[in-house]
């Protein structure tokens, strides 16, 4: 049927989808990676936080010595000062983390049509079929799934350090906080990979999801087709029209030409050289009626028309206009033109002439 969306979705479908923020995004990737950069993260800030709080313990005998609310305040200004910069490299390395997930999953853009009101937004019927639907069916799956192997993760991390923390009366405190710490930062590694791994199936589900409502039907995909290429039928009246002003413009430059080379009826080619501006250039060329319009106007303005038959055609076929001619071709051009300055000299150069040194075909 031709309703159905079985086309995938074309670039400009694409294209509008993120501007509106509809992206197959997994939020759990961002939130997972995140979580395992801090608990690589976490040591080095726990390290130097506990530093300054040892350099802020020492200053408080001053405060009880001499009580002077500067002085204490200034202290609590550094100590505060000195948190936010053992507690800054973790910050930043979350929020690279969580850009750097979000580009992964299909770039960074602000979706700005998503702060417009839009009252079909305020419709019920497509948040309560969500709930019922397949959406909701997999995000209670993935609900479950996310409890069960954090729960594994947990079990099988604290299955060990529990005996020791029952024994921890015969541990010195430095060393009981020591097996906390790495029990803690294991757990949250651990807890962080099995999370990862969640997210990444969760992201191809939405994905999936993503790409399959934004599929096209066929008759979307010409109709897009066209509104992007234009109008067959416009395309080809510009192009015609593009053309004849090509043509007329070479048209123009046809009377500035030294000589016209011709096949002697199929093919002309217009020739001017200014020796100032390097080698001879092809300003004008056409087959059947361009070559006699092009032959008309030459003979209008009196410019010498030299039949050569193979010069003619191998100049027409491999050089543009506007272009200079080739090296191969420097010596059958300069005949050509010391032969029409010969004619010029006489007089007689207007009308058509044989080259008497043809070009080899």
């Amino acid at each position: 049927m031709s309703g159905e969306k079985t086309e995938q979705p074309t670039p400009q479908k694409l294209k509008k989808a993120k501007a509106e923020g509809q992206i197959g995004r997994s939020q759990d990737v961002g939130a997972w990676f995140g979580m395992l950069a801090a608990s690589i993260m976490l040591p080095r800030t726990m390290r130097s936080a506990m530093g300054q709080s040892r350099e802020l313990m020492t200053k408080i005998p001053e405060i009880i010595a001499d009580p002077d609310p500067s002085v204490a305040l200034s202290i609590l200004r550094n100590g505060l000062m000195s948190a936010a910069w053992a507690v800054l490299p973790l910050a930043l390395t979350m929020m690279a983390v969580g850009i750097a997930a979000a580009g992964a999953q299909g770039g960074i853009r602000v979706a700005t049509k998503l702060f417009i009101p839009k009252f079909s937004r305020l419709n019920p019927l497509p948040g309560i079929k969500k709930m019922l639907g397949p959406q909701a069916l997999w995000e209670g799956s993935k609900a479950l799934i996310k409890t069960t192997v954090l729960g594994l993760v947990l079990w099988s991390t604290m299955k060990d350090i529990v005996p020791l923390l029952m024994t921890a009366g015969r541990l010195q405190i430095g060393s009981l906080l020591a097996v906390v710490n790495d029990a803690t930062i294991g757990l949250i590694r651990a807890a962080s990979v099995a999370g990862i791994v969640m997210a990444a199936a969760d992201y191809f589900v939405v994905r999936r999801r993503t790409n399959k409502q934004l599929r096209m039907t066929k008759e979307e995909v010409k109709q897009e087709n066209k509104n992007s290429e234009g109008d067959p039928h416009l395309k080809g009246h510009i192009r015609a029209k593009q053309m004849a002003m090509a043509r007329n413009r070479q048209m123009a430059d046809v009377p500035t030409a030294d000589v016209v080379l011709i096949n002697p009826t199929h093919v002309a080619v217009a020739l001017r050289y200014e020796a100032d501006k390097g080698a001879p250039r092809v300003i004008a060329k056409g087959q059947g009626a361009i070559a006699q319009k092009i032959r008309d106007v030459a003979t209008e303005n009196r410019i010498p028309l030299v039949q050569d038959i193979a010069l003619a055609r191998a100049l027409e076929k491999n050089v543009e206009i506007g272009m200079e001619i080739p090296a191969d071709f420097f010596g059958a051009v300069a005949k050509v033109l010391a032969f029409v300055m010969s004619l010029k000299s006489k007089g007689a150069a207007a009308g058509t002439h044989r080259n008497p040194n043809p070009h080899p075909s």
